[in-house]
């Protein structure tokens, strides 16, 4: 099968094709990329199908899910393992519709994800590529306690990850930051889970949004910081430099400061005998300045060369979901041109996950792993929207708003 339209973004972060197209092979791998004439002239008894006007861009990692978050359901005294798992199946199969191939999914409820992974791997579904941790930690009354492992001191820590490395745990998530400047976990036990997981020869990911605990888990050399909220400058450049990646989650702070601004603004209630009102009021206290923080810093912080991977990280009930293709106009609102937000979502977390060899670009030899948009994406990051194909390995898995699984 040959795919073409008037353009294609490789994923690079520069790189823009036009009037080009992709030879996929019988195995689903990219065979040939090339310009239209080229490809056609070297294939001429494949299917030609031409996207015409349209944008072809490697298929989409959201970088930082919870497939299996059913916490914040109204109705969640129905939902017993079983319905947890239609729940977790329904958003992973969701992502097709966004443009999405590949996932990271930062904690959903023990054995969810694996079991999802297993029931690919049989046949039984057809889902996008997950990469995940199995239940997230936090110290004793930490960030999520509720809905964590609460694990305290070192020793128990790495006991932990052994446990959860058996039972199949691909990264292991660690939660030490909430909406303070109070950091949770000791310096001491971040540096025994990074070194667990690096001992295991798996990565590890890091909740860490405020101060001092971003600098704690810098200098305890976790693999990728999540949020980053207020990370400065400086941590950017010793984050390039230790090669440890960021995934901002811009959109899921944006949103919540937004639904917390409305709220007071709409509403009516006392913050002195309204414990909801009072809630809100603090979470806007929050939110404010970390929306702040994005809006202002992100550009510089883009510069300095940490590897930026785009994650979704939206779990409020009523909200979009996984929505990448809103975290990526933030990025492009804040400063950085289509073809470079692209990237955050395609080669580099395939460079993050160690999938550079099978996914993350239009390059010759990958996986076809590709999403088709109408319009010309490298222009207008809006078009991202415009889901119009998307191909799993080759198959292709939805088309025009049927999805074929």
């Amino acid at each position: 099968m040959i795919i073409s339209a008037k353009t294609i973004i490789t994923g690079d972060g520069s790189t823009v094709l036009r009037d080009s197209a992709v030879r996929i092979n019988e195995k689903g791998i990219i065979e040939k990329v090339g310009s239209r004439e080229e490809v056609a002239a070297a294939y001429p008894q494949e299917t030609f199908n031409d996207y015409g006007d349209a944008t072809i861009i490697p298929g989409m990692c959201d970088m930082h899910c919870h497939l299996g978050y059913w916490y914040s359901q109204p109705d969640s005294f129905n939902y017993n393992d079983q319905m947890i798992m239609m729940y977790a199946l329904q958003h992973a199969q969701a992502a097709f519709t966004k443009g999405i191939t590949s996932v990271r999914d930062c904690y959903s409820p023990h054995g969810v994800c694996r079991t999802l992974k297993m029931s690919e791997e049989k046949g039984f579904i057809t889902i996008p590529r997950i990469t995940h941790v199995d239940a997230g930690m936090c110290m004793t009354g930490g960030h999520c306690w509720d809905e964590v492992i609460q694990v305290d001191g070192p020793w128990a820590i790495r006991a932990e990850i052994r446990k959860q490395v058996r039972d199949g745990a691909e990264w292991v998530k660690v939660l030490t930051s909430h909406r303070s400047h109070i950091p949770e976990y000791t310096q001491e036990e971040l540096d025994a889970a990074a070194d667990e997981c690096h001992r295991r020869g798996i990565k590890c990911v890091v909740h860490a949004g405020t101060h001092p605990s971003i600098q704690m888990c810098i200098d305890a050399g976790f693999d990728t910081i999540e949020h980053g909220t207020f990370l400065t400058v400086e941590q950017a450049q010793q984050m390039k430099e230790k090669g440890i990646s960021w995934t901002p989650t811009i959109f899921a702070y944006t949103y919540l400061y937004e639904v917390c601004k409305k709220n007071i603004e709409e509403g009516n209630a006392d913050v002195f005998s309204d414990p909801v009102a009072a809630k809100e009021q603090r979470d806007y206290a929050f939110y404010e300045p970390a929306y702040e923080s994005y809006r202002d810093n992100f550009k510089k912080l883009y510069d300095t060369g940490v590897t930026v991977c785009t994650g979704s990280d939206m779990v409020m009930y009523g909200a979009p979901v996984l929505p990448v293709q809103q975290e990526l106009t933030y990025m492009v609102k804040y400063g950085i041109t289509p073809v470079q937000a692209i990237q955050t979502a395609t080669a580099n977390p395939a460079k993050v996950l160690g999938r550079e060899d099978e996914l993350g670009m239009i390059k010759e030899g990958l996986l076809a792993d590709i999403t088709v948009v109408d319009g010309d994406l490298s222009a207008d990051i809006n078009c991202v929207f415009q889901t119009n194909t998307v191909f799993l390995g080759g198959k292709k898995v939805y088309e025009q708003g049927t999805r074929y699984v």
